[in-house]
């Protein structure tokens, strides 16, 4: 039986104002709000400079169990629930694999990662490893992972049980349609829920700090300018309003 489903992305609004934030402040943000941890420790982004933004299809793997799982690699190809997540795949959404941190099974190679490129998924986040490392560089995806394997994705000790359901990877829970942004610095989870919130608080936070970044560099007070202290207000609502003035 093939356990997927489909899922409600959100709004594109909310994609859009995530997307500039970058995952550290969003982070800080969401910790503001009662979300403690949303980074997905561990998983590490294998693509410099890539960020990303968009709707969590999932797929979750279990440990191997012979009278629920015994097939090879090629056995037949449509019971491999690793293919079915990306039958799902639309332009821009991000593939989130709970592969239990096992280091040592390939979730997805080459052709799967070509198919990925060609449907115009936005990136590929695994608690786990990827295989044929030489090509799939070469397709320039962007991949947040725990490292890589020569392995095919059941050749050990996990097998894939079901797409779009809630999972966990790195230490999170992910809700399939949850919002992922990711950058150089990891992979964070935004629940539809709180988007709003987030877009509007770290659109203020970033703005202050970019503020308190310039008044940094000209050798002025950590004290005064970081984080931004009330004496400063003034001052900051000033330079807002002459910025706002030269972009007319």
């Amino acid at each position: 039986m093939i356990k997927t489903a489909d899922i409600t992305r959100p709004p594109k609004h909310l994609i859009e104002g995530l997307k500039d934030l970058g995952a550290a402040t969003i982070a800080g943000t969401l910790g503001h709000m009662g979300f403690k941890n949303p980074h997905m420790t561990g998983i590490l982004p294998q693509t410099k400079g890539k960020s990303i933004c968009g709707p969590a299809l999932t797929l979750q793997c279990l440990p191997q169990r012979p009278d629920l799982f015994s097939e090879g690699e090629y056995a037949d190809p449509e019971t491999q629930l690793h293919r079915h997540v990306l039958y799902h795949v639309q332009e821009g959404d991000v593939v989130v694999v709970d592969a239990r941190g096992d280091m040592r099974s390939g979730i997805f190679g080459d052709m799967m990662s070509t198919y990925f490129k060609g449907r115009g998924g936005a990136g590929i986040i695994i608690d786990g490893v990827m295989r044929d490392r030489p090509n799939v560089e070469k397709l320039d995806l962007s991949l947040w992972l725990k490292g890589w394997s020569p392995n095919y994705h059941v050749q050990t000790d996990i097998f894939p049980n079901a797409v779009n359901v809630t999972i966990a990877c790195g230490g999170v829970t992910v809700v399939p349609g949850d919002i992922i942004v990711a950058d150089d610095d990891g992979a964070v989870v935004v629940p539809v829920s709180m988007a709003e919130r987030v877009i509007e608080d770290g659109k203020k936070h970033a703005e202050w700090e970019e503020f308190s970044r310039l008044k940094l560099m000209q050798g002025e007070s950590l004290q005064r300018y970081y984080p931004l202290h009330p004496d400063a207000e003034e001052e900051y609502q000033a330079w807002r309003k002459l910025n706002a003035a030269k972009k007319g």
